[in-house]
């Protein structure tokens, strides 16, 4: 391996695309360059197991023989997500009064990607909480597992209680623990 192949760098970029059942996705550095190789053993190790196509994405990287790969997510900007999505019941709520919206902790029922929408539970509660996949990739997460731990700021819609918001659940214990 050559000096430069252990060199490892921060790049700036945004995510092209990413699967979490092939276990991959590739991130494309804003200041161009080859696509860099993000696995999902470095997103989990970032503490979020799905990451949204067209995500903002910092992240350490070292060139390999197999090319450019992440070692090391530093950050996720959901802000840079697309706003082409079509949540038409929370176009209408107020983001300060979304943020004073306590977090919750919550476990995934199911959530079917194709079907674009699943269930979670918020701990010590049946009740099911809807979780639509606009909403999620806003969040700046693809996919959820069953039975996976997350965070969600959860408001009364149309037909009954909705995820307004989707935090992984590393993400949501940072705010669990704030005072």
């Amino acid at each position: 391996m050559t000096d430069e192949q252990n060199e490892i760098v921060k790049r700036t970029g945004h995510v092209k695309w990413f699967d979490p059942g092939k276990g991959f996705g590739f991130v494309v550095a804003d200041e161009g360059g080859p696509d860099i190789l993000l696995h999902a053993n470095v997103l989990r190790n970032f503490g979020q197991s799905s990451v949204a196509d067209g995500t903002g994405i910092v992240v350490m990287v070292q060139r390999t023989d197999r090319g450019v790969q992440a070692i090391e997510v530093l950050r996720i900007d959901v802000a840079d997500l697309r706003e082409d999505d079509d949540t038409g019941a929370f176009v209408d709520i107020d983001p300060a009064v979304l943020a004073a919206t306590p977090l919750s902790p919550a476990r995934v029922k199911w959530f079917d990607k194709s079907k674009g929408f699943g269930f979670a539970n918020v701990f010590g509660s049946p009740d099911d909480i809807f979780v639509h996949v606009d909403v999620l990739r806003r969040s700046g997460l693809s996919e959820l597992e069953p039975g996976e731990a997350i965070g969600l700021r959860v408001v009364e819609g149309v037909r009954g209680r909705m995820a307004a918001e989707v935090n992984a659940w590393e993400a949501a214990c940072k705010s669990f623990s704030k005072p």
